[in-house]
Parts: structure tokens; sequence; C-alpha cells
């Protein structure tokens, strides 16, 4: 049993692992180090409601003060790790301060992907990954101005949403053919375009941009100009075009990293004294049968419990169906699995009723679901999707049949 366990980052997973391990009967040393001052909190809500102004940031939090006092968790906010020396089995921090470990959690999750474009450090070009993001945009939410998001997946369209409710002029710039390419099929995005076009967000499609021109004599951002030589004014821009595994730390100390920390089963990574959870890992799907990094809210959770029981000698297989979700404007979608190598797409229900499923299919095999405003559906997918179930077609595509009797 270690005596001293020290979690490096302060988000879902390390949440998570910190209330297994004292819930598991851990009555060792445990130490919290984030990178942010506040407390761990939710991500999922920055890009909707807290942006919108619509909860306070207390409620953010994922445990209140109360909860590290009472389970004698050492709290190290706003300190950064600079370095891990697996050796001497000690962290360095941005302070010049020494952590020890027995073990260590590595939880740092994801961070922004930059945007590789002349003018992208200019006043007024903003990311949305933290709290300290959230409010500088949200001070920049004056009905009238023009904002213009630089990516069509969901972090983009749900600030887009949030912005056009919030009265902006608001255009989206997707390099791509279509909004969230990566993660759903062109009838899905199709609806979703529909649906901005409808609130009066402008979504150009194929749109790569060039750079990002400031106003004479200032630093401040005017225009996104994109490859077609086009100019979109801005008032603000918010660049949403994905993130990157927060693997620096690990990468640096020789641990095995690829597309994010590469850890197995049971959350180790090469090293036997530390493991890794959450948005920055590889970890083996035995679902799938390949290598996934999720950026989920529920596969940290899910990763941040399976270390911990581990980390106390409790054998335990990290395996579990992935799933997703996105809100914008009332349409809430959920994504249950994994879509990538589909070779079917089955509709269940219409699109213009504004609540419908979608389900992908591989050799006959429902491997994933997007459902829109289909509570029933999504839940039933869990348990069919685990099992590998092969629906019958004709009852897949009827709505009219529950979805848990499609097999």
């Amino acid at each position: 049993m270690y005596e001293r366990i020290v979690i490096a980052g302060g988000g879902q997973a390390a949440v998570q692992a910190i209330d297994t391990l004292r819930r598991k009967g851990f009555d060792g040393k445990l130490v919290l180090i984030g990178d942010e001052p506040w407390l761990p909190y939710q991500r999922p809500p920055l890009s909707k409601k807290y942006l919108a102004g619509g909860l306070e940031r207390d409620r953010l939090l994922l445990r209140p003060q109360h909860f590290y006092d009472t389970h004698a968790v050492e709290t190290r906010l706003g300190r950064r790790v600079e370095e891990i020396a697996r050796r001497e089995q000690r962290l360095r921090l941005d302070d010049g301060s020494i952590v020890a470990y027995d073990a260590l959690l590595i939880a740092t999750g994801s961070r922004p992907r930059p945007l590789p474009a002349p003018g992208a450090d200019l006043e007024g070009v903003c990311f949305l990954r933290t709290i300290a993001d959230v409010e500088l945009i949200r001070a920049r939410l004056i009905p009238g101005r023009r904002l213009v998001i630089v990516g069509g997946g969901y972090i983009g369209l749900e600030v887009a949403a949030t912005a056009r409710e919030a009265g902006l002029e608001v255009t989206v710039l997707e390099m791509a053919d279509r909004v969230m390419n990566r993660v759903v099929c062109p009838q899905l995005s199709a609806f979703y375009e529909s649906e901005h076009a409808r609130h009066g967000v402008r979504i150009l499609c194929n749109s790569r941009v060039r750079a990002l021109a400031a106003t004479p004599g200032s630093r401040h951002v005017r225009a996104v100009v994109t490859e077609d030589g086009q100019e979109h004014p801005a008032d603000t821009v918010v660049v949403g075009c994905g993130v990157l595994p927060a693997d620096e730390l690990a990468v640096a100390a020789q641990l095995v990293c690829e597309n994010g920390i590469v850890v197995d089963d049971r959350c180790r990574t090469s090293d036997p004294l530390i493991y890794a959870a959450g948005d920055c890992t590889s970890h083996p799907s035995l679902h799938y049968g390949r290598r996934l990094r999720l950026e989920s809210v529920d596969n940290a959770f899910e990763q941040g419990a399976s270390a911990a029981l581990n980390l106390l000698g409790q054998d335990t297989v990290h395996h579990k169906v992935p799933w997703f979700w996105s809100d914008q404007y009332d349409l809430k979608l959920i994504i249950i699995g994994i879509a990538q190598g589909y070779d079917t797409v089955v509709m269940r229900g219409d699109p213009a009723s504004r609540a419908f499923s979608v389900c992908y299919l591989r050799g006959g095999e429902l491997i994933a679901i997007d459902t829109v405003n289909s509570a029933k559906d999504q839940m039933a997918a869990r348990r069919l999707i685990a099992a590998h179930a092969r629906p019958i077609p004709d009852k897949l595509a009827d709505h009219t049949v529950a979805l848990k009797d499609t097999v």
C-alpha cells in the first residue's frame, strides 16, 4: 500500500480518484496539485450556462472546500508541475518547491490546439478552456458586436448558440466541408447547420484561416482573413479548433506517449509508480479493439475511479462504452459509442420533429448512436452497444418500435 499519493491535475478525473481513494479506505497522505487558482470544477457548462451568465462560479465546483478538508486532501492550487523526477519520485513545482510521491496520478487533461496563423496573438482573440477564458469572453458578449468562431466542433457551435442568444452577430468558420465532421454523419451535420442558420448564425465551411488582421495603429483584432481572400469582420474571435493532450510532463519524463500518455487497461503508464487518467491518456478500448483518446467527462470519471482502485491494489479493468453530450439552443445531443468505421446509417424518427436518433452500424452491429432530444433511445443504446447487439434493420428504422425491442 502506498503511503503518499500525489495527483497532478485538477479536473474530473482527479476529483473522482480522490473520492474513490478515501471511500475505499486509503488513509495515507493525499496531495492535489492544480495549475488554476480554483478548486476543480466542471468544464462542460463553460461554453453554455456559465458563458451565458446563468450559473455562478461556485456552482461549477465539483466539490466544495469542505470535501477536501474532510478528506484530508492537501491542495496546491495555482501551482504548475514543472518536472517529474522519476528516479527520485519527486515533482518540482513552478515555485521551486519539491513534492515527493510514492505513487503519482497524472490527470492534466487537454489544452486548446493553437491557431497556426499570423495574428493569432492579437488582443480580442480568445480560447475557451478555463474559467478565466470564459470570463474574458463573457465581458465581450455585447449585443450587436461581431463574433467570429474558428472551428465548427462542439465548443465552437455551443459558443455560437450562446452568443447568438445574447444578441451578437455570429460567424463560424469551419475548414472541413461540414460541422462536427469528426464525430457525426453528414445528415446530422446538415441538421445542425440548418438549426444554427435558423437562429441567424452564419456558418461557412471549407474556410481555412490565412491570418487575423488588426485595427490600424493597434493590436486589437478587426477581421479574420480566409484563404479565399475574404475578410470576416470581428470584434472578438474565439478559437475552437480542437484540443491536444496535455502530456508535456509525461513526454519530458520519458513516459511512453503517442497521442496522449499511453496507459494500459488498468490506467498504468510505462512507469509502474505512475498512473494517468482523463483527456491526457491514450487507452485500450476492449469494446472497439483499439486505442482511444477521449475528450469526455464520463471517461475521466471512469478512469479516475479505475486508477484509484488499482492504486489500492484492487485489480480493476477500465472497460466502458464512452458517451458524450452537447447542448445547443434547446437541442440535447447525446452520443453513445464511437461511430468511426461505420458502414450503415439508420435514421429513427424525423429530424423535422427535432427529436430523433441516428444509428451507426458496422457489419450489422450497432456500434454507436446519436440522439437528439431522445432520452429513451440513448438509455437503451447503452445496453445494446455494450452487448454488441445486431438490430433488425426494419425495426430499427421504425421509431414507433422501442429501441430495446429491435433485436
